[in-house]
């Protein structure tokens, strides 16, 4: 039996995956409001979802970030965390905060293969395109973790977010376009669209 790693799930891929299951639709709507905005990676602890439901789950799906291998907190608050992306591969991304705004600088490759001279990421070469859930766990992470340990109340403390760290984004389309889908809906993250860059080597070879 496949287990799916809910945090890759858009709302398309969420409604197909609550379907699949016997559920009605406004389940899966219940589900990523739960992981997404709650920030919840326990089941029995989504509370108005049916208990019959809540059984199901852990057997067919998980909500399982990249393992932290590093969190390291600069003098002036920026956060970086290297992470574990499997088969020796790691990735960083980079928490910036400023008075009006927090900034989450989040990886999409492990390596790259543009090769920029002015880019370290490059001279390391490329390994592999990181997957909808594992782009999309960096945002998770942080948004859990900054919240946890600010002391502030405040839950979501990401408000923008930049695809900039490892990696070319658009080399890695088919799962960089489910992960924007997530960080701009409502029952996800809901961010601005002007709050989410895609930020490219401009290099990139035109998509069939």
């Amino acid at each position: 039996m496949t287990v799916v790693n809910l945090l890759g799930l858009d709302r398309s891929g969420m409604s197909a995956f609550v379907a699949g299951l016997g559920e009605k639709p406004f389940r899966g709507r219940q589900l990523m409001r739960w992981v997404h905005r709650a920030l919840v990676s326990d089941f029995d602890a989504m509370s108005d979802l049916a208990r019959e439901f809540r059984a199901k789950l852990p057997q067919r799906a998980t909500i399982a970030p990249p393992r932290i291998i590093d969190d390291r907190v600069a003098a002036d608050g920026t956060r970086k965390w290297l992470l574990d992306v499997g088969a020796g591969n790691a990735v960083e991304s980079v928490y910036i905060p400023e008075p009006s705004r927090g900034t989450l600088c989040v990886s999409t490759q492990a390596g790259c293969a543009m090769d920029c001279k002015f880019c370290s990421t490059g001279k390391q070469g490329f390994n592999r395109n990181l997957t909808t859930a594992e782009i999309v766990g960096q945002l998770w992470l942080a948004n859990r973790l900054i919240g946890a340990t600010s002391g502030s109340g405040i839950s979501r403390p990401v408000s923008n977010v930049v695809l900039m760290g490892m990696g070319e984004p658009l080399l890695n389309f088919d799962e960089v376009l489910p992960a924007l889908r997530l960080m701009l809906d409502d029952d996800a993250y809901g961010l601005s669209r002007r709050r989410v860059t895609v930020s490219t080597s401009g290099i990139v070879p035109l998509m069939d």
